[in-house]
């Protein structure tokens, strides 16, 4: 597995296009590095950057970007609504496969030595990189923000982990905070009123620090803590909208996720007379938090889960408003989908992204791929994809409220099959390619040849296994159509049978395949699994194809 991390620098520049271009312009100059958001903010003054790659590039592109940030943004001419102290203000590295939190902690702190050593650059290491307790808090190393740092630096319990003198270059640079943490959500709830106090108030209610009350009787603050676990929160007044924001960054969105925090928002601006009227995302956030919030709207509908990632993703957006002030796009926000190669997705899914008219042409035409193969995965898909339209359709039968969760569970079940075999679609194509590579290859040499056959019997091999995979995703379709024939709508019930009908064909064109790949294989011991499931494979989609149509017949009195 590659070890990915993704970098989210805010830069203290949210209204001059040209610096920022010139700032991402040398991010993106480090090969191995994708840029994937530029946020700027005109109130706040401020741009988030989101890039991803493996740990090295990232690190040379965050340098690079730090380095053009110092020379574009003097601080002393700075002004914004968001708490900053530096011109690269906050640099925090996230993992997101095949590195710890750890690792990105330490890389973080040796970002932070080189852009001392070599920039000039004062740094305090929060979060995960922090050296001292107390700074794992981002807003112990900012307080006070920019103009707090001549006082800061001339004190040794306060001045920055790396650099410490007050100068004319750390004047112009202000101080960078490098850190690493988890994926953060940064988020602004939509307030109906121009008034911060109100919205602060909103904000000490539900961040997990609370609000600060008087003094108990040894004279110590006492802190009356907010609702929401792993939540930091302001309030503010932002010009650009015209109205009073909750701006929050969750730290754990495993403690509470975006639509939890929505959620209590809103029941905190009720209770002081005031309604959220949408959220603002700033930066990307990972397809899970938009699926999670989604379902769990769906949910309080009583609505079926069992629906398309778009249309899951729909309800998100609409429930929580996050179009209010301006398009949600969620192939522009969610970090899966910009990290995809739009060209690599066009060619993992050729067929799958075509019109069944396109695909009906594609398969009769003069190549021998598309062939039965992705044929059998198709007809699979349909057959699970009628299974879920009868548990869908069940789900919102007028008089069976009350069942909705029995209907949506199946439903789920019937999504995930599809997902796999209409990925299986392609794939099949793809493993026969495999084995026209493999017959490409040259065969003059004795190396050669040895090396041709090797390719050939392992792309024979997987070529194989491929409809295998089929199979078993097929069968999975008939318990689901067995029991949406027993228990669905009945006015579906020749819908359910037809979901049999459709999984089986998919099963044994599929079994087809399985043999006359596995023929092909010079090592027979890997072929006897491979039949041997096959067939165990079509004998029981044979029993429950007869149990379904029996049911079916018996419910359409055939």
């Amino acid at each position: 597995m590659k070890r990915i991390i993704e970098c989210v620098p805010n830069f203290s520049e949210g209204r001059n296009r040209a610096v920022i271009d010139r700032i991402v312009e040398a991010i993106a100059s480090v090969e191995g590095v994708k840029v994937l958001d530029t946020d700027p903010g005109e109130a706040t003054n401020r741009t988030v950057v989101t890039f991803v790659g493996e740990p090295e590039p990232v690190l040379e592109a965050a340098f690079r970007g730090a380095e053009k940030a110092a020379e574009l943004i003097d601080m002393r001419q700075h002004h914004g609504a968001h708490p900053r102290s530096g011109a690269t203000d906050v640099l925090p590295l996230i993992p997101v496969a095949g590195i710890t939190l750890e690792e990105c902690a330490e890389l973080a702190r040796k970002l932070a030595g080189r852009l001392w050593k070599e920039l000039g650059i004062p740094c305090y290491c929060y979060e995960s990189a922090a050296f001292k307790p107390e700074r794992r808090n981002l807003a112990v190393c900012r307080a006070g923000e920019y103009e707090a740092l001549p006082e800061k630096m001339a004190d040794p319990d306060r001045k920055p982990d790396f650099g410490g003198e007050w100068n004319d270059r750390a004047a112009h640079t202000g101080a960078t905070n490098v850190g690493a943490r988890g994926f953060l959500i940064a988020v602004n709830f939509n307030l109906n009123t121009t008034s911060t106090r109100r919205a602060m108030a909103i904000a000490f209610d539900v961040r997990e620090k609370g609000r600060k009350v008087l003094k108990d009787a040894d004279g110590q603050q006492i802190w009356i803590p907010g609702t929401l676990k792993g939540c930091k929160a302001i309030g503010w007044y932002i010009d650009e909208y015209g109205i009073a924001q909750v701006s929050m960054n969750i730290t754990d969105i495993a403690a509470t996720p975006l639509h939890t925090a929505f959620e209590e928002v809103s029941r905190a601006a009720a209770a002081r007379g005031l309604r959220v009227t949408g959220a603002e995302i700033v930066g990307l956030v990972p397809k899970k938090v938009l699926i999670d919030a989604g379902k769990f709207y769906l949910e309080k509908q009583q609505r079926s889960l069992g629906i398309s990632e778009e249309e899951i993703i729909k309800i998100a957006v609409k429930s929580m408003s996050l179009d209010d002030l301006k398009p949600f796009d969620p192939k522009e926000k969610v970090i899966e989908y910009l990290m995809e190669d739009p060209a690599e997705a066009a060619v993992r899914e050729r067929l799958v992204r075509m019109s069944v008219k396109d695909f009906t042409k594609e398969t009769a035409s003069e190549s021998a791929a598309p062939g039965g193969g992705s044929v059998s995965a198709a007809m699979g898909a349909f057959g699970a994809a009628l299974a879920t339209m009868v548990a869908n359709l069940s789900s919102h039968k007028r008089g069976w409220d009350d069942r909705w969760k029995e209907f949506s569970d199946v439903a789920e079940q019937g999504q995930a099959i599809i997902d796999e075999l209409t990925a299986l679609v392609d794939e099949d194509t793809a493993a026969f390619n495999r084995i026209m590579d493999a017959l490409s290859l040259p065969k003059g040499t004795d190396e050669e040849k040895a090396a041709r056959a090797q390719a050939l019997e392992a792309a024979t091999l997987y070529a194989a296994f491929v409809p295998l995979r089929t199979m078993e995703a097929s069968l999975k379709a008939l318990p689901l159509a067995l029991e949406m024939a027993r228990k669905g709508n009945p006015a579906s019930a020749s819908d359910a049978g037809v979901a049999a009908l459709a999984a089986v064909a998919g099963i044994r064109g599929a079994r087809l395949n399985v043999r006359i790949n596995s023929a092909g294989l010079s090592d027979k011991s890997a072929a006897a699994p491979l039949l041997q499931r096959a067939d165990e494979i079509e004998a029981e989609a044979v029993r429950l194809e007869k149990e379904v149509l029996e049911v079916v017949n018996k419910n359409i009195n055939l």
